[in-house]
């Protein structure tokens, strides 16, 4: 019989803490398990004590060896590179996803035979400091391929001639986003409901949405926008809302329960992501809350020039309009309102093509092709 291939995957993010690429290297790590890979995580834990990610980690089907938080930083670095040096032994392929994981396989890796694949998502490849553009290229350079989770960040290092670029677009959990029957009161106001989940950044676009909401208001004198995720922001929000009047049709919820997200979300009937980079580099690399949103039936505006071009199958599963037109964003939310059956029908079979156990065998493709 074949042995299983094994796999250390490094990521900057797991979790149960909330990120996009820890989202990401969770899906990835149990659909590789599944495909009959033995895999291994390397990752930082993020609470002092430790024991929400070890209640966590014990009922994974895979192992993860998470860096204690220590208050001198660099300790934290050192044990990365030791762990990964131990882990690293006896792997097939290596998989790095995020900041710190690029520079720590592809330098850490100096002597290393076994085949490399770095995970990019956007941000980490579009930072304005020229040392950590520079760091990150060089490190790029050492890894026998790279996945771009869409063709905007593919865009990003074309101009590295790097190896072998491929595009695999994100996945989304298929047995979490699922249409329920949905009993409970409604949690929502407005009509139309618009919705965007995330934190309160440039990168989501929660301010351009709110930007526009007076324009909207003329066009939907009920419009509600409601925003979902980690709250920073929250102040800088609602003064801008009431400085443009529009506060009334304006809440913030912040972080909630996956249970509570799932039905946020439902009984929404936009989901908006109206992305532009900050002035540091970040950027949305793609836009998985989008897919979950589709998986749920709710169709997606998205901003031209941002990873969310790829999460938008434009005229389908939703509409794609330049983030900085007020005007186009009412036409798009008139043209989804007045047309929705089918817009809940194509976002649905959109969403289907981006399961994990459609995404997993590009990947495993991928990763064959280094070996």
């Amino acid at each position: 019989m074949t042995r299983s291939k094994r796999i250390l995957i490094v990521s900057s993010e797991f979790p149960p803490q909330p990120g996009g690429i820890g989202n990401h290297a969770y899906n990835l790590a149990r659909a590789l398990k599944e495909s009959n890979f033995e895999v291994t995580v390397l990752v930082d834990a993020r609470s002092n004590s430790g024991k929400i990610e070890r209640d966590f980690d014990s009922g994974l089907p895979f192992a993860v060896k998470r860096i204690a938080v220590s208050r001198v930083r660099f300790i934290m670095y050192i044990k990365r590179l030791l762990y990964f040096n131990t882990l690293k032994k006896g792997q097939d392929y290596i998989l790095a996803s995020g900041k710190f994981s690029l520079w720590l396989v592809g330098f850490g890796n100096v002597f290393g035979k076994t085949p490399c694949l770095a995970v990019i998502h956007g941000t980490e490849v579009n930072f304005k400091s020229p040392l950590l553009k520079w760091s990150v290229a060089r490190a790029l350079k050492r890894f026998d391929g790279v996945v771009a989770v869409s063709n905007y960040t593919k865009h990003l290092v074309d101009p590295l001639k790097l190896k072998q670029v491929k595009v695999i677009p994100n996945g989304y959990d298929a047995q979490i986003w699922t249409p329920k029957s949905n009993e409970a009161a409604p949690l929502l106001e407005g009509r139309p409901k618009l919705i965007t989940v995330g934190r309160l950044s440039p990168r989501k676009g929660q301010t351009r949405v709110i930007g526009h909401l007076p324009r909207l208001v003329k066009v939907f004198p009920e419009v509600h926008y409601h925003c979902v995720g980690i709250d920073t922001e929250k102040d800088a929000c609602l003064e801008l809302a009431q400085c443009l009047g529009v506060q009334d049709h304006l809440h913030i919820h912040g972080e909630v329960s996956q249970d509570a997200l799932i039905k946020h979300v439902a009984q929404s009937d936009i989901m908006v992501m109206l992305s532009t980079a900050s002035p540091t580099g970040d950027v949305e690399g793609f836009g998985i809350a989008i897919l979950e949103a589709n998986a749920l039936g709710i169709p997606a505006i998205g901003a031209r020039g941002s990873g969310v071009e790829d999460a938008i199958q434009d005229g389908l599963s939703g509409l794609l309009i330049d983030g900085t037109d007020a005007d186009a964003l009412a036409d798009a939310v008139a043209t989804i309102m007045n047309h929705k059956t089918e817009f809940k029908k194509q976002a649905l079979l959109w969403a289907e093509q981006h399961q994990w156990r459609h995404i997993i065998r590009q990947y495993i493709a991928v990763l064959e092709g280094m070996g």
